[in-house]
């Protein structure tokens, strides 16, 4: 009966007509996003940030993971109708999706990601519903320690699983700790690293920092970039799957999602590694192996499947646990604490209103996104057409704006420009982004987190073994920072990297 009155709660929240509003203009500011190669829902949330600051917290996030799991219906339409990945989830679906389109199925393959996707993303709302509020009453006995270990956990497993080097990303998680310090001492009082600059008294502001690594960088890289994108020219028809198609997909849905929910959970899992695992273990169940890659529709609904309940399992650390397991869940964690919301065990307590309305907008989300992509794949295809000397001026002008009006301060437009060369420079290098803002993000409540538990243990660094949950995170990552020495795990590793490069 909790569970109902919860469920309940949750669609009174999302049922009124603003957050309705919200969701739908995430849903389909995310589908836009998707369909539009180079220009990656991270780069979208960063620079929507300022356009939520006069909505309440509930509207804001619904819009935001709007953005984020419309981006990955959207991704699936380059796939299949120009061979280009509109995120990095979606590449796995140009193996077999743009085959079908060039056998004149684009129809059905493009049907098939649609409704794949809604019983993904819905199946992964009904597990983020039923494990959620479970894992949030446990984590409510954790204290500064296990928040300590578990952050630097989350931070690892990032490291572990980037596409660069180990010593690169551990250089950026480190230089995002330094930039999350810069403010007021939380603790003396007292500023550090502002070198009497008052702008920096308050710290360095989220908006500006991350509009700048992923906003501006994406926009210079896709400038310099000569894309072909010829829309493969066949007729658009038959969009509703056959009843074989279903037949052969519905193991690939059931499973994709599956793979997908729980690789969502884990830092550093995210929509692309569960297309990827998805995909590869349908071709592994399949009886016919060798057809993957000329067309076949198990290899269109696995990944699609996959990467939406990858949405909703990323979800489950963030709400309970207020750890965000990819660089999207750290935008939207900046967001809840810009809106003065805090994330984690006592969420559901504190904020019934927002943990059950973000829940409850994504089923319906996913209900708008299966109504808005089947209609309108004939506009999608015409924004395809929209020359990029065009459309990223535009996006420009708006991170400048969105920056300034941020606290409207100069100085943030400043902060954005070098952070956006900084990001320019660092994917020069292949220097990540992603450690550099979950470390960011994350370092304030890491090191509250480290000074609360030395204040309880009067200095004595043992506590952070002596309590089970602490010792077992602390073990994990040390492992996962010593595995250049186990084969096994690089091996590991060297796989998720070459995927990642795909």
């Amino acid at each position: 009966m909790e569970l109902w009155h919860s469920i309940s709660l949750g669609f009174s929240v999302v049922l009124q007509p603003i957050n309705i509003f919200y969701c739908l203009m995430g849903v389909f500011v995310g589908t836009l996003i998707g369909v539009l190669p180079g220009i990656g829902p991270s780069a979208t949330i960063a620079i929507l940030l300022p356009a939520t600051f006069k909505a309440t917290p509930t509207s804001a996030i619904i819009m935001l993971a709007g953005v984020y799991y419309g981006a990955m219906y959207g991704g699936s339409t380059t796939s299949i109708l120009v061979n280009i990945p509109g995120e990095g989830s979606s590449v796995a679906t140009c193996f077999d999706g743009y085959q079908m389109a060039k056998k004149g199925r684009a129809g059905p393959a493009l049907g098939i990601c649609a409704f794949g996707s809604f019983i993904g993303g819905t199946i992964s709302v009904i597990g983020l519903m039923l494990l959620a509020p479970q894992l949030a009453r446990i984590a409510t006995d954790f204290g500064p320690p296990e928040y300590f270990s578990l952050m630097i956990l989350g931070i690892t497993v990032l490291v572990f699983l980037a596409s660069g080097s180990m010593p690169k990303a551990f250089m950026m998680a480190t230089l995002g700790i330094i930039l999350g310090c810069v403010g007021i001492d939380g603790i003396t009082g007292r500023p550090r690293l502002t070198f009497q600059i008052p702008d920096l008294a308050d710290g360095i502001g989220l908006v500006p920092v991350a509009m700048g690594l992923f906003g501006i960088p994406e926009l210079f890289e896709n400038i310099e970039k000569t894309l072909k994108r010829d829309v493969f020219e066949t007729k658009i028809k038959g969009l509703l799957p056959t009843l074989k198609d279903w037949i052969d997909s519905k193991w690939a849905i059931l499973r994709g999602t599956g793979i997908g929910f729980f690789l969502g959970i884990l830092p550093g899992g995210g929509a692309i590694i569960s297309s990827f695992v998805a995909y590869a273990v349908e071709k592994k169940f399949s009886k016919h192996p060798e057809k993957f890659g000329t067309g076949v529709v198990e290899g269109v609904a696995a990944p699609e499947s996959a990467n939406n309940a990858a949405t909703g399992g990323a979800m489950v650390p963030l709400l309970t646990l207020g750890i965000p397991s990819n660089v999207v869940m750290a935008l939207l964690l900046g967001s809840f604490m810009i809106h003065g919301i805090q994330p984690g065990p006592l969420l559901l307590r504190d904020h019934p209103d927002i943990f059950w309305g973000v829940i409850a907008s994504m089923y319906l989300g996913n209900m708008i996104l299966l109504a808005l992509n089947l209609p309108l794949i004939g506009m999608w295809v015409q924004v395809l057409k929209v020359p990029y000397p065009v459309l990223f001026p535009l996006i420009l002008l708006f991170c400048l704006i969105g920056a300034y009006a941020a606290n409207n301060s100069t100085f943030d437009i400043y902060v954005m420009l070098g952070c956006g060369a900084l990001g320019y420079l660092m994917r020069k290098f292949q220097y990540e982004a992603a450690p550099l803002i979950l470390a960011y993000v994350l370092g304030p409540m890491l090191e509250m987190s480290l000074r609360q538990s030395l204040i309880l243990s009067k200095g004595d660094f043992s506590i952070f073994i002596l309590r089970p949950i602490s010792a077992g995170c602390l073990v994990i990552a040390l492992i996962l920072l010593l595995s250049p020495l186990f084969p096994a795990l690089k091996r590991g590793r060297l796989i998720a990297k070459e995927e990642s490069e795909i």
